[in-house]
Parts: structure tokens; sequence; C-alpha cells
């Protein structure tokens, strides 16, 4: 006894590819999105230490040139949180020490969590400088 042959209409449909791209995208969605996210995440790391160095810089160079009787340290944070915009400026904390007549300032700054001023990561960015100290 002969075997009926599959009709051709089931073989074309099991051999249908149509909507495979669609699985396929939404199958690599979240591999892409997650991607995305660790990306932004690594950008904003990276800009958190230009930011405390830059801070730091700008801390140093006040407290080089502050009158010694004032607080040098206020000074010194001052104008290092100058620059910095306020999703950072709320977890700085930037300060001046002077030792044999070098000013040494630094500038430790929270990472944010994908937005800038909403969640801080427990993540701190150190940024240090030092200058001859000239008053």
């Amino acid at each position: 006894m002969r075997v009926p042959d599959i009709p051709r209409r089931l073989r074309d449909v099991v051999r249908d590819d149509r909507g495979q791209i669609a699985v396929e995208f939404t199958a690599m969605t979240p591999v892409i999105l997650a991607t995305l996210i660790v990306l932004w995440q690594a950008v904003l790391i990276g800009y958190t230490f230009a930011l405390a160095g830059s801070a730091a810089d700008r801390a140093v160079h006040a407290g080089a040139e502050a009158d010694p009787w004032r607080d040098r340290n206020a000074t010194c944070a001052t104008a290092g949180e100058q620059d910095l915009s306020p999703a950072w400026r709320s977890g700085a904390s930037i300060g001046c020490t002077v030792t044999d007549g070098v000013v040494k300032a630094h500038a430790d700054l929270s990472v944010p969590l994908l937005f800038p001023g909403f969640v801080d990561m427990p993540i701190t960015v150190p940024g240090n400088a030092a200058a001859a100290r000239e008053s």
C-alpha cells in the first residue's frame, strides 16, 4: 500500500518563513536595550571622571590664590562646585589641604544611575590636583 504524499499546499505552509524577522527582532530587543543601557552608564561614569578632574583643578587654582586669612577650604569648595550641575553637586565632596607650601585639592563625586539627578550609584569618583601655594 502506498502512503499518500503531503499535499502541496501544506508543504508550502510548513516551509513558509513569513514573520521570521519579527520573531528574531522580538528576541533580540532585550539584548539591544541592555547593551544601550550599559553603554549609557559607561558614558556617565566617564563624564563623572572628567567633571571630578575639572572640579579639582578649579578648586586647587582657587585654593592656591586664596587669602591666607580666610577659610581656604570654603574657597576651594565654592570654586570646585562652580561648574557642576545640581545633579553632580548634590553628592560632591570638595576641599583643600595645605602641606609644605603645596595646596592639594580633592573632588569626590557620586556617579548617577542612568539619569543625572535621579538616583546615585554607590560609586564615588575621585579627582585630585595639586599646585604651589601663591599666598
